[in-house]
Parts: C-alpha cells; structure tokens; sequence
C-alpha cells in the first residue's frame, strides 16, 4: 500500500473512531468523559472492520455492518462503537446484537444514562425475561439521581414495544414505587394504565400526580386528554380554562384549551382562543393555519384566506394541502381561474392528484367538459390514481346529466375488474339514475357478497327499495343493518327515518331525519324531514325547513320539487 494513502486511510479511521461517522457522535457533549475512553492503538485489523462495517451498511448490508461493529465494540470494550454497534444492530432488527451492544455501552460508560435507557429498553421489547427487564429499568432508575424525574419520564418508552401491555403496566407500578414522592412517578403510572386501556386507573394516577405538583402543565394536559377520551369533552375544558385563567402566560395550557374546545366541537370558541394565541405571536405558522381551518369550519372563508395566504408564505408545511384550501375558496366565489391556478401549483406528491381532480372538476362547472376529462386520462404510474380519475370521470359526466355515457365507462372499467367493489357500487347508482333497476340491485347484492360489512352498499340497496314502496321488510333490514355498521353516518340515518315514514310510522321516522339533518344539513335529508313534518300536520314547521334548505341549496331539484307538491296540497 503506498504511504500517501495509508496516511490518509489512518486519518480516516481516527476521524470514524473518534465519532465523525455517519450517525455516530458529532456533538462534543455526546462524547464521553475522555477518562471512560480506553487507551488502545488503531491496529490494521480494526481500522480494516471499521471501513468494512461503514461500507456495508452504507450498502445496506446492515446484518453484516451489525456483526463486524459488535466484534469492534468487543475487542475495544469502547463505548463510541458499542453505541454505534447498538444503533445498526436495532436498525438491523438484530435484539441479540443490541442487547449485547447496549451493555458493552453501559460498562464501558456507566454515567451514560442513553445507554442504561437502551439496553432496558432492548430487553424489554424484545423478549428479554421480566426479571432482567426489572432489573435493568431498575438500575437505570437507581444509578442516575441527577436525571431520576426524565428516566420515570420515559419508562413506558423503554416498554413500548411489550405486546402484552397490563405486563408492562404491572412492572412500571412496581418500579415506580420507591418514588411516589415524585409526581413523574404517577405521570408514568397513569401512561401506563392509558396505554393498557384502563382509563379509569390512569385518572387516578394522574389525580396523584397533580396533588404533588398542582398546576404541572404536563400532568394537566394529560390529565384532559384522558378526560376527552372518556368523553367528558366539558370536564377537560373547564379544566384547562381555570388552569389558563390561573397561568394566562403558560403557552401550553392555552393551546391544550383551545385544542379542547375543537374537541368538543365548540368551534366558534376555539378560534376566539387561537386568535388570542395569534395575537401573541403574529407570525407562528401554526396558530395561522388553526385560525384558518377553524375558519372554513365556521364558513368564514373570508377571514380564512389572508390567513392561509400568510402560512404559505411563511413556508407552512402543509404548502400544499394550504393551497388546495385557496382553490376550493376560489371555487366558492365563482373565480375558475384563480381556483385552478391554486390546484394547478400543487408540488408532485401525495395531494397532486386531488388538485388535479379538483381542477378537472372546476372546468367542468363552467362547460368545459372535454377539456376536464382530457386532464383526468390516467398516464402510466399508479393503477390507484388511475382507479381514482376513471371514478372521477364519471363523476363528471354524472353531474352533467350524461349518466349513460358515466355508465358506459364505468363498465367498460368492469370488463377488466369485474369484481372492484368501487366500480360495482358506482356502476349501481348510475344504473338507478337510468332506471336500470334489476342492474342495479344485482350490482349490489354482488358488493355486499363481495364484501359483507358495506354498509353504502346496504343502505343504497334498501333506500332504493324503500323509496319505490318495494319489500319494505327486506328494505329495513338492509338499512338496519347499515345503520349498525355505521351509526353515525348522516345519509342512512335518512334512509332509516324514510323507511319508517314509508312503513307509516312518521312519529320515528322524525327523529331519525332530525338526528340525520343534525350531523349534515343536506337538501335531500331536508326534503325528507319537511313531508314528515307535513304528514305530521306540522306545516310551519316544514314551511320554515323549506325556506331555509332552498336559501342554502337553490339549484337542488329534489328539495324544490318537494316543496312544491307539498304547498299544492
């Protein structure tokens, strides 16, 4: 070998072993103390493992790079490479080789809180036996005073990867029980009985933890997410407003109260508490970008758009969702060109396709509609997005009033996927619109035996029957069914309400469509809603349903066709 190069291969292997290696330590306080660091010449043979374990994980041979590492890690008993040997073997799946890493780490640097953490947490997780896992967690604990609160922190980390989590709950109750003077000890308590489903259990946890540390913004906040995944969405608020009213300056608990209130669903709340945020710290990107969503939440697209205008230029993140945003304001105020200039500035990515769905759809609305399904032709890539424009297409030529042409597509994409559930439901609701009955009944029937938990196919089929005043019996099982797979759903609480109106039974049938029209203020649910109330010789109260609906929704033939039949009678 000549010289010029073995002097530039040693400077190398000092510079690797001293920790300049990709992912290795770069930052002087990641170092240990230098009188941890054995003593040991760079032989030949190790700077050769060394290059050799760099070069193959660079390759991506991380079992061979993880194995070469650990014989490095056990010849120089270093705690640079045996944290080094650790990070590839975990990286390499490899928990022997870590578990072993990690311990030569932990002798070789006993002060090294990260490597007692590591190896606990090695054991753990990957099928160590309970007793050494205790132990090791125990040790970690013990031997580190200084950072006793940050490690009871971060137990159920170390225990994260533990299938049977009451297990895991069981070991942090027992570890923590030496520090039950500490309110980090009951936080991690209560982690633990949240993440073993005991919701119950973890409030009292952390009810101890606060008696400890009162207005401890971490164990408050925590405390209110237990609380809203209970349900109690009022209880979290009130807890964080009066903890927000107590500490106005704690940026935590005021963002943990706002979050609360979007929780609940207050909306209107939640943005005169972001706004207050916002007032504090004009240029956060992220108090922009809530005030906005909450915004268009509440219909203020107004106030929205400056907003979103300001986080995209402040380089938000989310560029490209903000944009998608702007286009669809754009499109609510009738401006086609500027609604597509924004869908048509979307990066390549994962919302690319939507913008141009979007603003295929936008040229559709002002006629253009060849020019709309020329821009939806898939191109070679990704059968999913193809899948997506062919659906989108037909969407197209639906709300054109072309719906033989839609059907004929749709079809045409059955030949070669005749089982697609997406296209058989698609090709079902078209087949509807054409009167194509026994097509579409058996189109559906073919979806629920394809897939036995559809509940749109379901109720589809039995709105369509009930609708028609057909096998009524039949008609609310399949939306009964529907109902129980998907309880929350706005359109099959409609199709529950109108077949119990259909079976005569308007009295029920209201509350349905009132519970129907809560969850979504769509015309065809107020249709529906407003000859119940009629049936019900609550005229006024449909007239003022009507009136409403129609002011919101004026182009809705269903709803003004209602109407008038109605107030003809």
């Amino acid at each position: 070998m000549n010289r010029t190069f073995a002097r530039r291969l040693a400077r190398l292997g000092t510079a690797l072993l001293l920790g300049l290696a990709p992912g290795a330590f770069t930052h002087a306080e990641d170092m240990p103390p230098a009188s941890t660091l054995p003593a040991q010449e760079l032989t030949p043979q190790t700077l050769y493992r060394f290059l050799l374990a760099e070069i193959a994980g660079a390759r991506g041979q991380l079992g061979l790079s993880s194995q070469l590492y650990i014989e490095i890690a056990r010849d120089t008993r270093d705690p640079r490479i045996a944290k080094r040997a650790a990070e590839i073997a975990l990286f390499a799946r490899n928990a022997d080789l870590a578990a072993e890493a990690a311990r030569i780490w932990s002798e070789a640097d006993p002060g090294s809180d990260d490597a007692k953490r590591l190896l606990a947490g090695v054991v753990a997780n990957h099928g160590g036996r309970l007793e050494d896992v205790q132990i090791q967690l125990a040790r970690a604990l013990a031997l580190a005073p200084a950072s006793l609160d940050a490690n009871l922190m971060s137990l159920n980390r170390a225990l994260s990867r533990m299938e049977d989590k009451r297990t895991a709950q069981s070991i942090v109750f027992r570890l923590t029980e030496p520090y039950l003077d500490h309110p980090e000890a009951h936080f991690a308590r209560a982690q633990a009985a949240a993440i073993a489903e005991s919701p119950m259990e973890a409030l009292t946890a952390i009810n101890a933890a606060l008696a400890l540390r009162e207005d401890w913004d971490t164990g408050l906040l925590f405390k209110a997410q237990l609380l809203m995944q209970t349900g109690a969405h009022a209880e979290a608020s009130q807890l964080l407003q009066a903890a927000a009213a107590r500490h106005p300056d704690n940026r935590n608990i005021r963002l943990g109260y706002a979050r609360s209130l979007i929780a609940a669903k207050h909306y209107d709340v939640a943005r005169a508490e972001f706004q207050a945020l916002l007032a504090d710290a004009p240029t956060d990107l992220d108090l922009l970008y809530a005030v906005a969503l909450l915004s268009l939440q509440l219909d203020d697209a107004a106030s929205a758009e400056p907003l979103l205008i300001k986080a995209l230029e402040g380089g938000h993140p989310e560029a490209d969702t903000i944009r998608l945003h702007l286009g669809q304001i754009a499109e609510q105020r009738k401006d086609g060109a500027a609604a597509r200039k924004w869908f048509d500035s979307v990066a390549p990515g994962p919302k690319k396709l939507e913008a141009r769905i979007r603003s295929a759809q936008s040229l559709a609305r002002e006629g253009r509609l060849s020019e709309a399904r020329a821009q939806l032709q898939p191109t070679a890539g990704d059968e999913n997005d193809a899948h997506r424009l062919l659906l989108a297409e037909a969407q197209l030529l639906r709300e054109a009033d072309r719906t033989a042409e839609a059907f004929d597509v749709i079809d045409n994409a059955l030949l070669k996927s005749p089982d697609d559930t997406d296209l058989l439901y698609e090709s079902a609701m078209l087949a509807e619109r054409l009167n194509r009955l026994e097509v579409m009944e058996g189109r559906l029937r073919k979806v629920i035996a394809l897939a036995p938990d559809h509940a749109h196919a379901m109720n589809a089929l039995g709105y369509s029957l009930a609708d028609r005043g057909l096998r009524l019996d039949e008609a609310e099982a399949l939306i009964t069914r529907a109902h129980e797979l998907a309880p929350d759903d706005a359109f099959i609480l409609d199709s529950l309400g109108w077949v119990r109106f259909r079976r005569g039974d308007a009295a029920t049938a209201l509350t349905h469509l009132e519970r129907a029209y809560a969850l979504r203020a769509d015309p065809e649910i107020a249709a529906h809603m407003g000859e119940v109330l009629w049936q019900l010789d609550r005229r006024a109260d449909a007239e003022r349903l009507f009136d409403a609906a129609i002011a919101a929704h004026p182009d809705n033939a269903v709803l003004r066709a209602t109407a008038a039949r109605l107030r003809k009678q």
